[in-house]
């Protein structure tokens, strides 16, 4: 019998006599690893090798158990939300970090056609600390909400900052310019972040959602909820350029949002089409980012 595919689970589990280590140690992980790559490689055959993480989220076993392969993909979800998300980190093959969004359901793994819609599809309306921000998984552009929750702090000289999704040392960066550049006290506030449906966003695209989002919450200002946030944020308050914009525009407008806050260089009549009902509106600091929308 000629198998179309080989699938391992877990690679941890198995081992080789070439080898007196026990099953899962360093060096038997890699020699097995090494040892199905040769076999598919010959036979021209797809293995897929399932393994474990650690509780710090990286492949157990050695490095270059990663370099041996041709591909590594992370199953992600968080604990208390139905979707899941297959993200590569390494692709010889295709670009990186690509994802696929899926919903476990009661048959099983469903794929997610539009994720964008699931992620907003809850969204509560007219409500301060909410915003709706552009980010890239790979090249496929995902729009997401940002929630914010600011509170004066019970704890006094030690108010707290936790993130949700997104990283805390940007969010306290965040912060932090705020107060310098906009002379807004956040000093004595709890400022909680989190990105709704369990997904985790890393890229600067979406600083400037996030800062509205705080500063919406903190001035109890809703945000007009057909508005898209795009946009890095610099040390000095500016508002600086991301990447592929125009894909990123392509699915605001997709989704019906009519207005979207960008850095003042884009060039609108490059990345919409005439007939585009989507109106972009150019910032250039923080400060007018936030004029833009409250």
């Amino acid at each position: 019998v000629e198998p179309d595919a080989l699938v391992l689970d877990s690679i941890q589990t198995f081992f080789t006599v070439d080898l007196q280590s026990a099953p899962g140690s360093i060096g038997q992980v890699r020699e097995v690893a090494f040892k199905i790559f040769q076999d598919v490689k010959k036979r021209t055959m797809p293995a897929l090798l399932i393994g474990h993480i650690t509780k710090d989220g990286a492949i157990a076993g050695p490095k270059s158990l990663e370099h041996i392969v041709d591909t590594v993909i992370y199953f992600e979800g968080e604990k208390g939300h139905s979707y899941r998300i297959l993200r590569a980190v390494k692709n010889r093959f295709g670009s990186t970090p690509e994802i696929g969004v899926f919903e476990m359901l009661a048959e099983g793994l469903v794929g997610v056609e539009n994720p964008s819609d699931i992620f907003l599809s809850e969204r509560p309306a007219d409500s301060p600390g909410s915003i709706i921000v552009s980010s890239m998984e790979g090249s496929r552009p995902l729009l997401v909400e940002v929630q914010a929750l600011v509170t004066a702090s019970s704890s006094i000289g030690m108010p707290r900052r936790m993130s949700a999704g997104f990283d805390h040392n940007r969010t306290s960066l965040l912060v932090a310019i705020m107060e310098k550049r906009l002379e807004m006290n956040l000093q004595g506030e709890d400022i909680f972040v989190n990105i709704a449906g369990g997904l985790k966003v890393s890229e600067p695209a979406v600083d400037m959602g996030v800062a509205a989002a705080i500063a919406g919450s903190f001035r109890n200002q809703p945000v007009d909820p057909h508005t898209v946030m795009i946009g890095e944020v610099g040390l000095t308050g500016e508002v600086r350029s991301v990447m592929q914009l125009k894909a990123r525009l392509t699915e605001v407008e997709r989704l019906g949002f009519k207005r979207c806050v960008v850095p003042h260089s884009v060039k609108e009549d490059k990345l919409l089409n005439k007939n585009s009902l989507l109106s972009l509106i150019s910032v250039k600091t923080l400060s007018e980012a936030f004029d833009a929308v409250f």
